[in-house]
């Protein structure tokens, strides 16, 4: 007998069917809504970095080798920290005149929920100096034992590895040992300095020339690398309490040096909250003093009041807005000497970042004169060159802006053979800014690692610079041309500076606008003579999706991302 099919139960499988099947049409819809979604946000990404940006992360350090160390290191999952410790250690082998191991750093950290950190491991004054040192400060490079400050550099990698590292330690230094042992080619710009005649002449005479003096094509540092591997191993209290220690206070004291033990044993890494600077639509985060900020957050507020905008570098503009940048940087001379190691002396500079003293400076800016030193309250002091800086930005948005340093080029010109390391000499930076130093201080700086960002805008800057005393007019210049003047960054950190020297003399790289230049003469402006523009700016810029990197072509550098 046949089976007998209710219609309504047929009707009920086709309607079942025909949902089944609205579903299954619905969802490739919306999945194509997606894909094309996405096709379009990837496709305007791409249009935003059409000049070659990157749209997750990207390094800028002084060498297209240091900043692909550090890419890869964020490829791997590493930190931001991780990926400048990583890169930091790179460039000691292709830049070594600039920064190593034997000296010290500022880290600017700022994490994914944008809080920032400072990580200062800036060198200090060991417990017996000479008593009489300043009395030997001179305009020359400053070289020998006596200027040797203690190493703070692996103790600051160290404690940011601690609070923000990813990757294990010893991976950070792979790299680094590789290259010290296999050898690099001569980088282009260490060359220029082994070629310079006064440079040459002060190697020839140092235990550097057991490094630098035979070397032809290849680059090689094999007691460093040696070095660099036990750290890898054994962490940074192998440098400051183990056996590299015992063979690096011994190297110092057979030159003639005074660094113990018990100096690079005591030695404290500083920790403090980043300050916080309004500037426009910004917020700018610095580190405290001894550190450069407050004069570089002068200087840009000074700058500010002016309502500036790409209009401002136009025709006769141009000339009034470098005649008022010029008068900021003399007012800011004569706030320099007041910068100071603030456990140390007693002085509250935080009146440089309010609005009242501020406006009151800026109004004292004449928009067709200049005026003597007195009325900058200027005294002539000493002005400086060298340093390495690092600016990171990673996949979470986490940021670092690391400055690194062995003060002036090549240091102290002091090589322990045993280590492989060329110790720093930061006691210099004493000089002209203070009348003693005490045990444990640190001296001065014009470092000044940075990071500004803008909620309204959705950007971020990850921004320093080198150069010694030319770093505060190559971070405030490169600032103002990205952010008010509307440049890329690339335009920014390329374009000419000028430079108010301690003197208060005003200096203009080669390429700076002739036209331009005689006509600020003409307010009564001192032209001075600096012969080595080293002011090189390593920068990361990030607005909404679209991340921009640049290290400076001055240093033959090159930014690495993805």
């Amino acid at each position: 007998m046949a089976r007998y099919t209710a219609p309504m139960a047929k009707s009920r499988s086709r309607r079942c069917c025909c949902c089944c099947c609205a579903a299954l049409a619905l969802l490739l819809l919306l999945l194509g809504v997606a894909v094309a979604a996405w096709l379009s946000v990837a496709a305007l990404r791409e249009a935003r970095c059409a000049d070659g940006g990157f749209g997750a992360a990207a390094v800028a350090a002084d060498s297209p080798t240091c900043s692909e160390i550090g890419r890869d290191v964020l490829k791997e999952g590493g930190s931001a920290v991780d990926a400048a410790i990583a890169a930091l250690l790179c460039t000691s082998l292709v830049n070594p005149q600039s920064m190593g191991i034997g000296g010290g750093s500022i880290f600017t950290i700022m994490d994914k929920n944008g809080k920032v950190k400072i990580i200062s491991s800036r060198e200090t004054a060991p417990k017996a100096f000479k008593a009489d040192l300043l009395k030997e400060c001179s305009a020359r490079l400053m070289t020998g034992t006596q200027w040797i400050g203690v190493p703070g550099e692996l103790r600051g990698y160290q404690e940011a590895h601690r609070l923000y590292g990813k990757l294990p330690w010893s991976r950070l230094f792979e790299p680094s040992i590789r290259l010290a042992r296999e050898g690099i080619p001569l980088p282009p710009y260490l060359a220029k300095f082994l070629q310079m005649p006064i440079l040459k002449e002060q190697l020839e005479k140092s235990t550097l020339c057991e490094l630098f003096c035979k070397v032809n094509n290849t680059l090689k540092y094999p007691r460093l690398a040696a070095t660099l591997d036990t750290i890898a191993q054994q962490g940074a209290e192998a440098f400051y309490t183990g056996t590299i220690a015992r063979d690096l206070t011994e190297d110092i004291q057979a030159a003639g040096g005074s660094i113990t033990l018990e100096d690079l044993a005591s030695f404290k890494v500083r920790e403090a909250e980043a300050l916080t600077v309004p500037l426009g639509d910004y917020t700018m985060f610095i580190p405290p003093p001894p550190a450069g900020g407050v004069i570089l957050s002068f200087i840009l507020n000074i700058m500010k009041g002016f309502s500036l905008t790409p209009a401002s570098i136009q025709g006769d503009q141009e000339v009034l807005t470098m005649h008022r940048y010029i008068e900021a940087c003399k007012f800011a001379n004569g706030q320099k000497k007041k910068i100071k190691d603030t456990q140390f002396n007693s002085g509250d500079v935080s009146y440089l970042m309010q609005e009242g003293f501020i406006k009151r400076i800026r109004a004292m800016i004449t928009s067709d004169t200049t005026h003597e030193a007195g009325y900058y309250n200027v005294t002539p002091s000493l002005d400086r060159f060298g340093t390495t800086h690092v600016s990171v930005l990673a996949e979470d948005g986490s940021a670092v802006s690391v400055t690194s340093t062995i003060n002036q080029i090549f240091g102290s010109m002091v090589y322990s053979p045993r280590t492989g390391i060329i110790l720093n000499n930061e006691l210099a930076d004493f000089c002209g800014t203070s009348e003693s130093i005490r045990t444990g201080e640190q001296p001065p700086s014009s470092m000044t690692p940075s990071i500004l960002r803008s909620e309204s805008k959705g950007r971020t800057i990850i921004i320093g610079g080198s150069g010694g005393s030319l770093i505060t007019t190559a971070v405030a210049m490169s600032i103002m041309n990205h952010v008010w003047f509307g440049m890329n960054l690339d335009e920014a950190i390329s374009a000419p500076v000028l430079f108010v020297d301690g003197t208060n003399k005003v200096n203009f790289e080669k390429q700076f606008n002739k036209t331009v230049k005689d006509t600020l003469m003409t307010f009564g402006h001192e032209a001075g003579n600096w012969p080595y523009f080293l002011n090189v700016v390593n920068a990361v810029s990030k607005k909404n999706s679209c991340i921009q990197a640049t290290s400076d072509s001055r240093k033959l550098g090159r930014a690495a991302g993805y």
